[in-house]
């Protein structure tokens, strides 16, 4: 059963006339006659009565006027969804980011995105490291943003940039005069850290391990904005990307160049593969792609 067949029925349904119903689609009356044909061969029965001076329907043929008509109206809505969707009028699409760039750097491109496609809805799940990747992995999300993935990931990786770690001080500490600290003067403060599992705590305690140093932490919270304020408030120093510098000022706190060792990350998009992206996902991935950096010319 076609849509063409149904078209046809209908038109015939309608003016019960297989002359007017032809001229109506365009069509020949063969074509026509074939088209109907075709339909109640599909079906099992006659849908229309034929006689030399008149078209009626047959009982069957008065109940398949209803189911036809919804049949095509659904069809036609399907349609105009589908090209809606690809031509991104609508559609949805998930995103999950490591926090630094979740709430530092995404708003913007997010904004740029829904500027071109305001018929998009678009979710964002704020999660650590692990969990970006997990949720890219079971199709969660279409798209992350997180640290690279290790050696034999199945996650396809596309480098942003490289982000570093800075110093974030208490405005009225004595290293906020310097225009770079150390971490050995660092670490003659208390220190506010990230909660395990974060990726971020991990990548700290093993690059300060391979430099004979332990990261001694005093006060630990799930949110970086949580650590900005504890740091502004004086309760101790800590150690952020470089994403976040706007958002530790805007806490109260200062931060500088974090050096010996200077400790730098990889970040990037991750999918599971460039050829499943939804129209929606691949629309927002090449706006990410597209954007400036976030860490400036030195971060690529």
């Amino acid at each position: 059963m076609t849509v063409k067949q149904l078209r046809a029925f209908l038109a015939v349904a309608q003016h019960l006339n297989f002359l007017q119903a032809s001229e109506q689609l365009h069509m020949s009356q063969p074509a026509l006659s074939l088209a109907v044909k075709g339909l109640e061969e599909y079906l099992g029965g006659a849908l229309l009565i034929r006689t030399t001076r008149s078209v009626t329907l047959t009982p069957e043929g008065e109940l398949f006027v209803g189911l036809a008509r919804q049949l095509l109206a659904d069809w036609d809505s399907i349609q105009d969804k589908m090209r809606q969707r690809f031509t991104l009028q609508q559609g949805a699409v998930s995103v999950a980011a490591i926090p630094a760039f979740a709430a530092n750097h995404l708003p913007g491109l997010l904004k740029r995105f829904y500027d071109r496609f305001p018929g998009i809805h678009i979710t964002v799940h704020d999660v650590i490291n692990e969990q970006v990747m997990e949720m890219v992995r079971a199709r969660k999300v279409e798209i992350g943003v997180c640290f690279e993935p290790p050696p034999g990931s199945s996650l396809q990786f596309e480098p942003l940039g490289s982000d570093k770690l800075v110093a974030v001080l208490p405005a009225d500490s004595p290293l906020a005069r310097r225009a770079t600290v150390s971490w050995a003067q660092l670490q003659q403060y208390a220190h506010i850290a990230l909660q395990r599992p974060s990726a971020l705590r991990l990548l700290l305690e093993q690059r300060l391990a391979k430099h004979g140093m332990a990261l001694e932490v005093a006060f630990e919270s799930h949110h970086l904005a949580t650590i900005g304020r504890m740091v502004a408030c004086g309760l101790g120093c800590s150690a952020v990307p470089e994403l976040c510098l706007s958002q530790m000022h805007e806490l109260g706190a200062v931060c500088r160049p974090l050096k010996g060792p200077e400790i730098v990350q990889r970040v990037g998009m991750v999918t599971s593969g460039p050829d499943i992206l939804s129209a929606a996902a691949g629309a927002l991935a090449e706006v990410i792609r597209s954007a400036p950096s976030p860490w400036g010319a030195t971060g690529q």
